[in-house]
């Protein structure tokens, strides 16, 4: 059973199938033409932290393909608590064709992996967002950008899901990577281990500056996300001076891209007028994750 907990489950052929197919159903809607090859089917998606584009995308996504998502909150669900995981699992695993699970510890995605019986998708985790980092580089991809050659600058903290799925995924795909984090914050160590063992290519630096310079593009994420809300005083303060506006953009090349996964905290990580700038591509991304993740969905359920 195929299931998509991190990057590392794909193979560049795969990715570049799902980029394909990806495309496909993009033009396919642009058109207005429809079909239904999951016709039947059912997607749960147990989710542990609330969720816009994820939550929208998915069951769009479903529907779209003909078949339906069922949306479990924490609340209702309660995993480990009301119910163990593997009790969570392998009920739904009777019930549903395919688990897309968005929660706080990996591990739980593994779990739900292991006992399910249906293929599993990493809707995020505090590890990954492989679906993210998919989308983010199909984003370049579909512009014509060779990825091989791009300098990609992340600004901003290192120790975060996004980044890591798109150090193994730039690995997979020979896209070399700059990091600007602050001392302490750089990407996991585990992370960093299995970049270097598929011969991926990254620096890490504590200067903004040195990594936004001639950089092809730009991207950052929240300083403070679900659950760190504790240390907001100190991380605002960590990484001030990290913050992607207008100065910092000014030592990219002339053009560069600007990405954000969403949701962003404007005016911490990064100004309105990069957010909304003519530079930005933030709501391109927004736009395909609907289309990656059907691709997703019909790479795991036509198998």
């Amino acid at each position: 059973m195929r299931h998509l907990l991190s990057i590392n489950d794909l193979n560049r052929a795969e990715v570049e199938r799902l980029f394909h197919r990806a495309s496909d159903l993009k033009a396919s809607l642009k058109r207005g033409q429809s079909a239904n090859p999951l016709a039947g089917r059912s997607l749960a998606l147990v989710f542990e932290k609330p969720s816009l584009r994820t939550r929208v995308t998915f069951q769009v996504a479903m529907t779209q393909l003909g078949g339906q998502a069922l949306y479990l909150s924490a609340q209702e669900i309660q995993l480990g608590v009301r119910e163990s995981v593997p009790d969570v699992a392998r009920n739904l695993g009777r019930w549903v064709d395919a688990i897309a699970a968005r929660t706080y510890a990996h591990a739980t995605v593994e779990e739900l992996a292991a006992w399910a019986g249906v293929p599993v998708i990493n809707a995020l985790s505090d590890r990954e967002h492989p679906c993210q980092a998919l989308t983010d580089l199909f984003t370049l991809w579909e512009r014509g950008l060779e990825l091989r050659s791009l300098k990609f600058a992340w600004i901003g903290d290192g120790n975060n899901n996004v980044c890591h799925s798109l150090l193994l995924l730039g690995a997979l795909l020979g896209m070399p990577m700059k990091i600007a984090s602050p001392p302490g914050y750089g990407p996991d160590p585990g992370i960093q281990s299995l970049v270097r063992s598929a011969s991926g290519r990254f620096e890490l630096t504590e200067d903004p500056k040195e990594a936004a310079r001639g950089a092809d593009v730009l991207y950052t994420d929240v300083w403070i996300t679900m659950g760190q809300e504790a240390e907001r005083a100190k991380r605002l303060a960590t990484f001030k001076r990290y913050q992607l506006n207008e100065q910092l953009v000014r030592f990219a090349r002339d053009g560069a891209l600007v990405m954000h996964c969403l949701p962003a905290h404007r005016g911490e990580e990064i100004t309105d007028s990069v957010l909304d700038g003519p530079q930005s591509i933030v709501f391109d991304q927004a736009e395909n994750r609907l289309h990656v993740q059907k691709a997703i969905l019909l790479s795991l359920l036509e198998e």
